[in-house]
């Protein structure tokens, strides 16, 4: 395929990405059909074929991603956070409400959630930024900035308040910060303060954490004033936790709570973990068949088609139709990394685990949620829950990592 002066050669690599893809967005495309198809309502109807429509709209960004030169991204990644940044700001002022928090933009007959196209732009930004500072990727200067990079977003989505979406941004960040060089003992110096935060609300658990950073700042032999300020900050984070928490919203501590067992609550927010549960055991070994799971089609698990569309698959496809979800979770997640592992040019190698990272941690979140051993945070299944934004940037995300792939060789 050739693209003006670009010639565009599709491989083994990028036929799997797509092939995976496809399969993926199928999946989900047949789930959100039986998790609505009982309910003769036009709402649902429409989320049917709303999701279609996004499945369209995601095949031509994905055609124009990989028509356009790779560093086309390296070149507008600044300008690209930027405006998002500007559209999370707006979101707090003038955003769409929903679920008890603002977190859409209307513009026409849809609503948008930058809350999504903030996680490609962190990535790209700082992807640019890592690359461009290769050299000195180590100098604290670059370290806080790398950060701040992806601390501004996350604290405007959580002010949305959106806690689940925001903590994505603590997968991305470490993982990009890593690949790109960052010493293991700055990055655990550096989100050291969030393990602090969730052991300060346990004596004996914010101890073992200081004295574990202790040994570390003892062995690292950094010298007393580098180990009194991380000290220092530690303990800071230890007392001011409690105050932070308290700024949470009720359902956000409840479901915390809910899932750490301090509160039962089987007719609230335990509810949808419990039916999730029950669904995707009575799948069995290869489901009830499609159209036909009791749980789905009975309605016992309010919207379903969102984010325990898993549950869907579960019960109608069984154990083996969740292998296969599973499998090519795994497949696309694998490719990803072998191509941020033989490109060459900086941005592009960047870029590409910090998509891999995005999708790892929606996996991982998404699935432990439906499945009970996760905390009930709202994240969408990459290409197979029901929602446009988020289908969109997952689209566009294996569109770069299918660009970066043909571009490998480049420096």
């Amino acid at each position: 395929m050739e693209l003006g002066s670009q010639k565009l050669k599709f491989g083994v690599w990028e036929a799997g990405l797509v092939l995976a893809m496809l399969c993926l967005i199928g999946l989900g495309l047949a789930s959100i059909y039986s998790a609505t198809a009982s309910q003769q309502t036009s709402y649902l109807a429409h989320n049917f074929m709303r999701q279609i429509y996004w499945a369209i709209l995601g095949t031509i960004l994905f055609l124009v991603t990989i028509s356009l030169h790779p560093k086309f991204f390296e070149a507008t990644a600044y300008l690209f956070y930027g405006l998002v940044l500007v559209a999370l700001l707006a979101v707090l002022f003038v955003g769409r409400s929903g679920g008890g928090a603002a977190r859409w933009l209307a513009i026409g007959g849809f609503r948008v959630q930058p809350s999504e196209w903030a996680k490609l732009a962190t990535i790209l930004a700082l992807a640019r930024f890592l690359a461009d500072h290769h050299d000195a990727v180590n100098e604290r200067k670059n370290l806080l900035i790398a950060a701040a990079l992806g601390l501004m977003p996350m604290l405007l989505i959580f002010k949305q308040p959106d806690l689940g979406t925001s903590l994505v941004f603590i997968a991305i960040v470490p993982a990009m910060m890593f690949w790109a060089g960052v010493s293991p003992l700055i990055l655990f110096l550096t989100f050291l303060p969030g393990i602090t935060a969730l052991a300060s609300f346990q004596v004996w658990s914010f101890f073992l954490v200081m004295l574990i950073l202790a040994v570390v700042l003892f062995l690292s032999q950094k010298g007393l004033l580098f180990s009194l300020l991380h000290a220092g900050l530690n303990i800071l984070v230890g007392i001011v936790t409690p105050s932070l928490w308290n700024s949470l919203e009720p359902y956000q501590q409840k479901r915390v709570l809910a899932f750490v067992g301090l509160v039962k609550d089987p007719r609230g927010i335990n509810y949808q973990v419990i039916q999730s549960k029950v669904a995707i055991g009575s799948g069995g070994l290869v489901g009830k068949g499609f159209l036909h799971g009791t749980q789905t089609q009975l309605r016992f698990l309010p919207e379903q088609h969102t984010d325990f569309i898993f549950s869907v698959i579960g019960e109608e496809f069984g154990f083996i139709g969740g292998l296969v979800v599973v499998a090519l979770f795994v497949f696309l997640l694998i490719r990803g990394v072998q191509i941020a592992a033989s490109t060459k040019h900086r941005f592009y190698s960047l870029a590409s685990i910090g998509i891999v990272s995005l999708f790892f941690y929606h996996y991982f979140v998404n699935l432990g949620m439906v499945m009970g051993i996760m905390p009930v945070t709202g994240l969408p299944l990459p290409f197979i829950s029901y929602g446009g934004s988020f289908l969109l940037t997952s689209m566009i995300g294996v569109g770069l990592l299918v660009n970066f792939a043909m571009h490998r060789q480049e420096y």
